[in-house]
């Protein structure tokens, strides 16, 4: 099972010219393996872009230990909305849920994720940033 090549290329293209090490812990998942997620709150949804390979979950490494860290997670977001932009591919960002393509934001991913959680508590609601993820619009 694998991952739409879309996305697949876009994550090889953003590795290459982010200066934040990274790697895909989670491509496409079964049924099985989302309904767990969920049960667990790992996942809110069935209808998760993972079940078609159309999402992945990244994870940043600093000295080769992965890490956590929000600040990273935006630095890739912007290597990989370059990359979808230079293959003309729509994505969706985990930590901008409001933004339906992270081409089409004319700021930097970290004003992006700012914006959202923004608006979550303008509406008194608590953002759910999943910077980790990123899924074909």
């Amino acid at each position: 099972m694998r991952v739409d090549i879309r996305l697949s290329n876009i994550v090889k293209s953003a590795i290459q010219i982010t200066t934040v090490d990274f790697g895909v812990i989670q491509g496409r998942r079964t049924l099985k393996e989302q309904r767990i997620l969920v049960e667990k709150g790992a996942s809110r949804t069935m209808k998760s872009k993972h079940l078609g390979g159309f999402a992945v979950d990244l994870m940043a490494y600093i000295n080769g230990r992965g890490s956590w860290e929000l600040n990273l997670y935006d630095d890739i977001a912007d290597a990989i909305k370059k990359s979808a932009i230079e293959e003309d591919v729509a994505v969706r960002w985990g930590a901008a849920w409001h933004i339906p393509d992270i081409c089409e934001w004319e700021g930097s991913m970290e004003d992006a994720m700012s914006s959202y959680i923004d608006l979550r508590r303008s509406e008194g609601k608590r953002p759910f940033i999943d910077a980790p993820h990123f899924e074909l619009a």
